[in-house]
């Protein structure tokens, strides 16, 4: 065989080979950012561990959604406000990595609910990742998937051990507990460490592409 005849079946054979792998979407498909659902309660969540978390997140490059308990706005602590993107009864577990619920005043009032329970028990029985910050942690406690499991969260009133025992968990007084998939943190003063130790759960739990 000639050497140009040779070249140019190489060259053929390489570009035949090229556009398989090119009109192959499977090869070159990167699979999706990952994606986490803040719930937060439509009036008096608590704004730091909301906003804190949010920006680290984002800066991470993970997607995060907001539910609450009403369509709308959200009114936090502080009077800041900010849009609910849908409502905890028509999230589908099956569409995040990670469902946090964020803490403040409203948040036992308007999550603490049996809604709430059936959320976090479809994720937890999806294995996802599951978290609660400050006060937040007592709404994990009642839908029943602590029980075995260590956890912490706010305890200004000196309860949280109570109630953790009640529901079969332990209380570690520290800033941020992981336990399997479930992570747990004391309120806005451990927001930043809240959401480092979330980032790396998620990077740990899933992989992703670039």
């Amino acid at each position: 065989m000639k050497m140009s005849a040779f070249f140019l079946m190489i060259s053929i054979l390489a570009t035949t080979n090229l556009a398989g792998i090119t009109s192959n979407p499977t090869m070159l498909k990167k699979r999706p950012q990952p994606k986490v659902l803040f719930v937060i309660a439509y009036k008096d969540y608590q704004p730091i561990e909301y906003n804190e978390l949010k920006n680290l997140l984002t800066l991470a490059g993970i997607h995060v959604v907001t539910a609450s308990n009403k369509s709308g706005t959200a009114t936090s602590q502080d009077f800041s406000r900010t849009p609910v993107d849908i409502t905890i009864k028509e999230v589908n577990p099956a569409d995040y990595d990670a469902i946090i619920f964020i803490g403040g005043g409203g948040a036992l009032l308007h999550l603490d609910k049996k809604i709430s329970y059936k959320l976090i028990n479809a994720a937890y029985k999806d294995e996802k990742i599951i978290g609660a910050i400050c006060i937040s942690s007592r709404i994990l406690a009642h839908s029943g998937i602590l029980a075995g499991k260590k956890a912490t969260g706010w305890n200004d009133d000196n309860k949280l051990a109570g109630i953790l025992k009640k529901h079969g968990a332990t209380y570690i007084p520290k800033s941020v507990v992981i336990d399997g998939n479930i992570i747990t943190g004391e309120g806005p003063d451990t927001a930043t460490a809240f959401a480092r130790a979330l980032i790396t759960l998620l990077r740990g739990h899933y992989k992703y592409a670039d």
